[in-house]
Protein backbone atom coordinates (compact mmCIF):
# COMPACT_ATOMS: atom_id res chain seq x y z
CA UNK A 1 0.00 0.00 0.00
CA UNK A 2 1.04 3.56 -0.73
CA UNK A 3 3.04 5.15 2.01
CA UNK A 4 3.77 1.85 3.68
CA UNK A 5 7.31 1.61 5.08
CA UNK A 6 9.44 -1.21 3.75
CA UNK A 7 11.23 -3.55 6.04
CA UNK A 8 14.79 -2.61 7.10
CA UNK A 9 16.27 -5.63 5.33
CA UNK A 10 15.11 -4.26 1.99
CA UNK A 11 16.88 -0.98 2.61
CA UNK A 12 20.12 -2.81 3.48
CA UNK A 13 19.94 -4.91 0.33
CA UNK A 14 19.47 -1.78 -1.78
CA UNK A 15 22.40 -0.04 -0.10
CA UNK A 16 24.60 -3.11 -0.61
CA UNK A 17 23.77 -3.17 -4.31
CA UNK A 18 24.39 0.56 -4.72
CA UNK A 19 27.70 0.45 -2.85
CA UNK A 20 28.83 -2.99 -4.02
CA UNK A 21 28.73 -2.38 -7.75
CA UNK A 22 31.29 0.51 -7.74
CA UNK A 23 33.48 -1.42 -5.30
CA UNK A 24 33.43 -4.46 -7.57
CA UNK A 25 34.41 -2.32 -10.54
CA UNK A 26 37.36 -0.89 -8.57
CA UNK A 27 38.57 -4.40 -7.61
CA UNK A 28 38.33 -5.62 -11.22
CA UNK A 29 40.24 -2.57 -12.48
CA UNK A 30 43.03 -2.99 -9.90
CA UNK A 31 43.37 -6.70 -10.69
CA UNK A 32 43.57 -5.92 -14.41
CA UNK A 33 46.29 -3.32 -13.90
CA UNK A 34 48.32 -5.61 -11.63
CA UNK A 35 48.08 -8.41 -14.16
CA UNK A 36 49.42 -6.20 -16.96
CA UNK A 37 52.34 -5.09 -14.77
CA UNK A 38 53.50 -8.69 -14.35
CA UNK A 39 53.75 -9.35 -18.12
CA UNK A 40 57.36 -9.28 -19.51
CA UNK A 41 57.98 -6.40 -21.81
CA UNK A 42 60.07 -6.72 -24.94
CA UNK A 43 63.22 -4.62 -24.94
CA UNK A 44 63.05 -1.80 -27.36
CA UNK A 45 66.04 -1.45 -29.61
CA UNK A 46 66.29 1.60 -31.84
CA UNK A 47 66.29 0.65 -35.45
CA UNK A 48 64.70 -2.79 -35.01
CA UNK A 49 65.31 -5.93 -33.05
CA UNK A 50 68.75 -7.47 -33.51
CA UNK A 51 68.86 -11.23 -33.98
CA UNK A 52 71.49 -13.53 -32.52
CA UNK A 53 75.03 -12.70 -33.72
CA UNK A 54 76.90 -15.51 -35.44
CA UNK A 55 80.38 -16.16 -34.02
CA UNK A 56 83.17 -14.77 -36.17
CA UNK A 57 86.05 -16.95 -37.31
CA UNK A 58 89.46 -15.21 -37.55
CA UNK A 59 91.02 -15.22 -41.00
CA UNK A 60 93.88 -17.69 -41.40
CA UNK A 61 97.38 -16.23 -41.14
CA UNK A 62 99.47 -16.77 -44.29
CA UNK A 63 102.53 -18.94 -43.76
CA UNK A 64 105.70 -18.86 -45.77
CA UNK A 65 106.51 -22.00 -47.71
CA UNK A 66 109.29 -23.11 -49.98
CA UNK A 67 113.06 -23.36 -49.75
CA UNK A 68 114.94 -20.27 -48.42
CA UNK A 69 117.84 -21.09 -50.76
CA UNK A 70 115.58 -21.33 -53.77
CA UNK A 71 113.81 -18.10 -52.78
CA UNK A 72 117.14 -16.27 -52.40
CA UNK A 73 118.19 -17.45 -55.86
CA UNK A 74 114.86 -16.64 -57.45
CA UNK A 75 114.08 -20.35 -57.76
CA UNK A 76 117.27 -21.07 -59.74
CA UNK A 77 119.30 -24.10 -58.63
CA UNK A 78 122.93 -23.87 -57.49
CA UNK A 79 125.65 -24.79 -59.97
CA UNK A 80 127.17 -28.20 -59.25
CA UNK A 81 129.15 -30.79 -61.18
CA UNK A 82 128.79 -32.19 -63.77
CA UNK A 83 126.98 -29.11 -65.12
CA UNK A 84 129.66 -26.86 -63.59
CA UNK A 85 133.13 -27.04 -65.14
CA UNK A 86 136.21 -24.94 -64.38
CA UNK A 87 139.30 -23.97 -66.33
CA UNK A 88 142.55 -22.11 -65.60
CA UNK A 89 145.24 -20.87 -67.97
CA UNK A 90 148.50 -19.02 -67.14
CA UNK A 91 148.67 -15.73 -69.02
CA UNK A 92 152.34 -16.48 -69.62
CA UNK A 93 153.93 -19.92 -69.78
CA UNK A 94 157.16 -18.46 -68.37
CA UNK A 95 157.20 -15.58 -65.93
CA UNK A 96 160.47 -13.64 -65.63
CA UNK A 97 161.95 -12.76 -62.25
CA UNK A 98 160.31 -9.68 -60.75
CA UNK A 99 157.07 -10.21 -62.73
CA UNK A 100 153.72 -11.29 -61.30
CA UNK A 101 152.12 -14.49 -62.59
CA UNK A 102 148.49 -14.04 -63.63
CA UNK A 103 145.86 -16.60 -64.56
CA UNK A 104 142.64 -16.58 -66.55
CA UNK A 105 139.90 -18.52 -64.75
CA UNK A 106 136.76 -19.74 -66.51
CA UNK A 107 133.53 -20.97 -64.91
CA UNK A 108 131.22 -22.79 -67.31
CA UNK A 109 127.63 -24.01 -67.21
CA UNK A 110 127.55 -27.01 -69.54
CA UNK A 111 124.14 -28.15 -68.25
CA UNK A 112 120.68 -27.66 -69.73
CA UNK A 113 119.25 -25.27 -67.12
CA UNK A 114 120.37 -21.96 -65.56
CA UNK A 115 122.24 -22.13 -62.26
CA UNK A 116 123.70 -19.79 -59.64
CA UNK A 117 127.14 -19.91 -58.01
CA UNK A 118 129.13 -17.60 -55.70
CA UNK A 119 132.55 -17.11 -57.26
CA UNK A 120 133.86 -14.65 -54.66
CA UNK A 121 137.32 -14.90 -53.13
CA UNK A 122 136.03 -16.84 -50.12
CA UNK A 123 134.54 -19.53 -52.37
CA UNK A 124 136.71 -19.79 -55.49
CA UNK A 125 140.26 -21.00 -54.78
CA UNK A 126 143.34 -20.91 -56.98
CA UNK A 127 146.17 -23.10 -55.68
CA UNK A 128 149.82 -23.13 -56.82
CA UNK A 129 152.00 -26.15 -56.06
CA UNK A 130 155.48 -27.36 -56.92
CA UNK A 131 155.44 -31.14 -56.85
CA UNK A 132 154.03 -32.03 -53.42
CA UNK A 133 154.78 -28.59 -52.00
CA UNK A 134 151.69 -26.43 -51.56
CA UNK A 135 153.08 -22.98 -52.27
CA UNK A 136 150.14 -20.60 -52.40
CA UNK A 137 146.33 -20.42 -52.17
CA UNK A 138 144.18 -17.44 -53.03
CA UNK A 139 142.03 -18.18 -49.94
CA UNK A 140 144.85 -18.22 -47.35
CA UNK A 141 144.97 -14.45 -46.91
CA UNK A 142 141.57 -13.49 -48.32
CA UNK A 143 139.70 -10.98 -46.17
CA UNK A 144 136.71 -12.32 -44.27
CA UNK A 145 134.87 -9.24 -45.54
CA UNK A 146 135.48 -10.11 -49.18
CA UNK A 147 132.17 -9.64 -51.02
CA UNK A 148 130.27 -12.41 -52.70
CA UNK A 149 130.38 -12.60 -56.49
CA UNK A 150 127.12 -14.25 -57.45
CA UNK A 151 126.93 -15.53 -61.01
CA UNK A 152 123.75 -16.50 -62.84
CA UNK A 153 124.93 -18.81 -65.59
CA UNK A 154 122.55 -19.73 -68.39
CA UNK A 155 123.17 -22.98 -70.32
CA UNK A 156 126.41 -22.71 -72.30
CA UNK A 157 127.49 -19.50 -70.54
CA UNK A 158 131.12 -18.96 -69.46
CA UNK A 159 132.32 -16.45 -66.86
CA UNK A 160 135.92 -15.24 -67.20
CA UNK A 161 138.01 -13.59 -64.49
CA UNK A 162 141.70 -12.99 -63.73
CA UNK A 163 143.71 -13.91 -60.64
CA UNK A 164 147.21 -12.65 -59.81
CA UNK A 165 149.81 -14.35 -57.62
CA UNK A 166 152.21 -11.98 -55.86
CA UNK A 167 154.98 -14.64 -55.80
CA UNK A 168 154.70 -14.89 -51.99
CA UNK A 169 154.32 -18.24 -50.24
CA UNK A 170 151.17 -18.59 -48.11
CA UNK A 171 149.58 -21.02 -45.67
CA UNK A 172 146.18 -21.36 -43.95
CA UNK A 173 145.76 -18.57 -41.40
CA UNK A 174 148.03 -16.26 -43.43
CA UNK A 175 151.23 -16.47 -41.34
CA UNK A 176 154.15 -14.21 -42.26
CA UNK A 177 157.89 -14.71 -42.78
CA UNK A 178 157.53 -17.77 -45.02
CA UNK A 179 160.35 -18.63 -47.44
CA UNK A 180 160.03 -17.11 -50.91
CA UNK A 181 159.25 -19.44 -53.82
CA UNK A 182 162.27 -20.33 -55.94
CA UNK A 183 162.52 -20.24 -59.71
CA UNK A 184 161.28 -23.46 -61.25
CA UNK A 185 158.25 -25.35 -62.51
CA UNK A 186 154.85 -24.87 -60.88
CA UNK A 187 151.30 -26.08 -61.39
CA UNK A 188 148.04 -24.18 -60.83
CA UNK A 189 144.45 -25.37 -60.35
CA UNK A 190 141.13 -23.72 -59.52
CA UNK A 191 138.36 -25.15 -57.34
CA UNK A 192 134.77 -24.02 -56.71
CA UNK A 193 131.54 -25.58 -55.45
CA UNK A 194 133.00 -29.03 -54.96
CA UNK A 195 134.63 -29.32 -58.37
CA UNK A 196 138.09 -28.43 -59.67
CA UNK A 197 139.95 -27.92 -62.92
CA UNK A 198 142.85 -29.82 -64.30
CA UNK A 199 146.32 -28.48 -63.47
CA UNK A 200 148.32 -26.22 -65.77
CA UNK A 201 152.11 -25.81 -65.81
CA UNK A 202 154.11 -22.58 -65.84
CA UNK A 203 157.64 -21.50 -65.12
CA UNK A 204 158.99 -18.96 -62.64
CA UNK A 205 162.23 -17.25 -63.68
Amino acid sequence: MAGERLPASVYWRRRFVVLGIPLLLVVVLVAYLLNRGDEPSAAHTPGGTAGPTAPTTPAPTPTATGSPVAAANGGVASCVAPALTLGITPDAASVPAGSTPTFTVTINNVGNTPCVVDAGELQREVVVVSGNDRVWSSKDCASAKSPARTLLLTPGMTDTSHVAWNRVRSAPGCPGNLPAPRPGTYQATVALAGTSSGSVVFQLG
